[in-house]
Order: structure tokens, then sequence, then C-alpha cells
């Protein structure tokens, strides 16, 4: 073989040598893609906190207050996500969304899950990668009324004024109800919320019609919440719950596990103040939930004692609902179908196990 056929064959294999690290660099870039684009429950831990999308208001979900604040059951909510992720319950950070495109955000990535009065809609799953990953609250169009008027149901509301906000779906929700119900009804549809509230403070109506959460707090600040009352039915429902992006299949479960835990948690009778008590329990559906005897934790990428941190640092759904919604909340809602199954409402948890 010549010189010059074996200073060729050393160029070829300095070539084959250079395309070699250039293919190993692209793979180890690819890598390093893969890991920055990993999935929340990995990019969460690396940050050190969540990223919580919430809408301000309204009050009892997800609500800025004067001193800078988030309250609400959404955000008590990303709170417990936070105290199973991180350990932590003040590991989450909140971004307001804009009431215009609330899911803008979390499409982006900007947000890690929305949570607060989001309503589960096919369309968001089918057509704008949405996903719910479960129920935090069953929401509805309600009916409020003046003590006074001696009505107990929205079955006696015939012929009676309904005071709606018209840029709102209420004003199809009260057409709907009565229309199926053969009650005549008059709708007075006004511009603004504030302005429907205000007529029938006035008097221009006998009924005002919105979500029951604004319904309380319309209540609440009449100055005489006492003389009010919210009747029992609903014009339409809606199923209130977290939201993510599709794609991510850890993080659903992750996201939904949690949610059931909260159930199970009150189902069981495990609260913020006796978990640690709890980890007694002689009991195998709590020893379960605790993880004690099972490390579903493990599973899904979290530790063993995860329940445990959760309802330790937030509490069990009940006392989500109680303090933000509840009776002891300014709201003063009944449990009604946001009780458990057990006590006739719609809430339940699958088994651990």
């Amino acid at each position: 073989m010549g010189r010059g056929q074996v200073d060729g064959l050393k160029t070829l294999a300095r070539r084959a040598s250079s395309l070699a690290a250039v293919l190993a660099l692209a793979v180890l870039c690819f890598a390093a893609e893969c890991s920055a684009d990993a999935g929340v429950l990995e990019a969460a831990r690396a940050r050190g906190h969540l990223v919580c999308g919430v809408p301000d208001g309204p009050a009892g979900y997800s609500k800025l207050t004067g001193d800078g604040e988030w309250t609400g059951i959404g955000v008590d909510f990303c709170k417990a996500l936070a105290a199973a992720v991180l350990d932590s319950k003040d590991a989450v950070k909140f971004q307001a969304v804009p009431p215009s495109d609330p899911f803008a955000m979390l499409k982006s990535g900007d947000i890690d899950v929305l949570t607060g009065e989001v309503a589960l809609a096919s369309r968001l799953e089918m057509e704008h990668g949405i996903r719910f990953p479960g129920v935090l609250a069953f929401e509805g169009q309600g009916f409020m009324v003046r003590r006074s008027h001696g009505v107990a149901s929205a079955l006696e509301l015939s012929g009676a004024r309904v005071c709606v906000t018209a840029q709102t779906a209420d004003a199809e929700g009260v057409a709907d109800y009565f229309g199926a119900l053969k009650m005549p009804f008059e709708i007075v549809r006004l511009d603004r919320w504030q302005e429907a509230a205000a007529a029938y403070v006035n008097k221009s109506c006998q009924v005002l019609s919105a979500d029951i959460s604004v319904l309380a707090q319309a209540r609440q600040q009449s100055g005489e919440p006492d003389k009010h009352m919210i009747l029992p039915e609903v014009a339409s429902r809606q199923l209130i719950g977290p939201a993510i992006r599709q794609g991510d299949e850890d993080w659903f479960s992750v996201v939904r596990w949690t949610l059931f835990a909260l159930i199970a948690a009150e189902e069981l009778g495990v609260t913020s103040a006796n978990v640690d008590a709890m980890k007694a329990s002689k009991n195998a559906k709590v020893r379960r939930l605790l993880g004690l005897d099972m490390d579903l934790g493990g599973k899904l990428g979290l530790g063993a004692d995860w329940t445990q941190r959760v309802i330790r640092q937030v509490g069990n759904y009940g006392e989500l609902f109680e303090r933000n919604l509840g009776l002891k909340s300014p709201l003063k809602l009944e449990r009604r179908l946001n009780g458990l199954a057990s006590q006739g409402g719609l809430h339940y948890a699958p088994a651990f196990r």
C-alpha cells in the first residue's frame, strides 16, 4: 500500500472519529434537552417549588387578599400538592392567570397546575390539550331569595323576576330550568354582576341567580346575610377541579391521588390534628392511606409518608372545604353535594391498595 493510500485512510479515520464525536455530542445534547423538558414532578424539584396558576376570584376558590395573600380551596389544594412533592406546603408560588384565557399559561408551560373555580369541559380536553385529574368541588348555578318571601324551594318561584349578569350563561340556565318545569318567569339582565346584585338588594327582582359561591359572597356583602337564603335547587351544575397539560402521566397521577388522599382522609376520620396519633391505628384502610403497610408514594415518585405530610400540613377535604367555602368561612355554605357520599354528598375516594 502506497504512502498516499495510507494518508487517505488516516484522513478517513479522523473524519469518522470526528463524526462519531459530533454524533455523541448530539446525543448528549438531546439527552440534556429531554432532561430540561422533564415532567412537572422533576422540574418542580429542580427549581424547589411548584408554580400554581389561580384566577383572582371568586372568593372561596382563589382570591388575592389586600395583604397580598392567596386564599381559597384551590389555593389550599396547591399547598397540598407542594407538601406531597416538596415536603412543604409553602414550596409553591402563585401566579395570577388572565380571566380572558386562564388556560394560556398552562398550555405554554408557565404554570404547573391551574386551580380555583376551573370548570371541567370536554372541549378543553379534546381541543386544547388540557386534562382534569378529578373533582375538587361540585358547583352550580343557584337561586337566592329573601327569607321574608317565605320561599323554601325554587319550585315556588313561579312568575318571579330573576336578576342575572348579561355576559354569562346564567340567563340561559334560568330559562332552561323554568322552561323544563313550564313555570312562568321574567329575566332581568344587567351588564355587570355588581349591578345585578344591587338590583336584587333594591328589590327590582325577587331572585338573584349565579354560581352558588358567588351568591354566598353577595349574601355576606349585603350587610344582612341572615335575611337571605340560597335555595337547595340548582339551575345547572359544574364540576370544578385542577387542570394540567396533557402528556405527563406521572404528574396526572400525583395530582389525582393527592385529591383522593384528601377525600379518603375525611372518610377515615384522619385530620390535621390526629394524623400522627392515627399511625397507631389497627384499621387496615387507615394504615394503607398513611403509607404504613403499603408504599403508594414510591410508585408515584413520592415518599411513603407523603399522605401524612399532606394531611398534617393542610388537612383533609372537609377541613379544606369548611375553612374556605363552608360554615367556618365567611361564605357559610352547607356541604350539600360537596359532602361525603356516606353523608348524602357526591365525594368518595377509591381504595388505597
